[in-house]
């Protein structure tokens, strides 16, 4: 079962910091989404926009083969783990958690992990219901994404849940998902 207030935790840091992002780089983003791991670690935010693949990409030395690579690399952003600090609380929160390592099944294991990620899908979705990654034109042209790495399928099944149909999700499918 998903906390209620785990996920508002989360959705207050995550909030925090997207927000910030929003405001001191005023650019066209197309990908926001929290990271964890297939261990259930707290998430950590990613985001790119046009103009940061722009720069990112002609920075390297063959530009147009290196932009499809970095596009949807949540470690190759310049704003991977842009606004961190304000996941302290959170990764705190995580720390007084169960340890899914001493549950007593495999399959305990997984519903803890599952429970976390839940509760990082829950609060991006507050946050887009509240309008934080843009309303219209804006909202339809970015991806909000909870994403476990290794990358499993859950992956694309949260992607599905999380956003409308339309081109950038449709391109995010084809180029990214698993």
């Amino acid at each position: 079962m998903m906390s209620q207030d785990l996920a508002n935790q989360i959705a207050t840091a995550a909030r925090t910091a997207f927000s910030r992002l929003f405001e001191e780089h005023p650019e066209d983003f197309y990908y926001c989404t929290l990271i964890t791991t297939g261990e259930g670690l707290p998430p950590a935010p990613s985001a790119w926009s046009w103009q940061a693949l722009d720069r990112t990409s002609a920075a390297q030395p063959n530009p147009e083969k290196a932009k499809p690579l970095l596009k949807w690399s949540y470690s190759e952003s310049p704003y991977w783990l842009f606004g961190d600090e304000a996941f302290e609380p959170v990764r705190r929160r995580f720390a007084e958690l169960v340890d899914p390592h001493s549950l007593p099944t495999e399959g305990a294991f997984v519903e803890e992990i599952d429970r976390r990620v839940a509760a990082m899908e829950s609060a991006m979705k507050m946050l887009d219901d509240e309008g934080l990654f843009g309303t219209g034109a804006r909202r339809a042209g970015m991806v909000v994404l909870v994403e476990m790495m290794p990358p499993d399928v859950r992956n694309t099944e949260r992607a599905l849940c999380l956003n409308r149909p339309g081109p950038v999700l449709d391109t995010w499918l084809e180029e990214a998902a698993e």
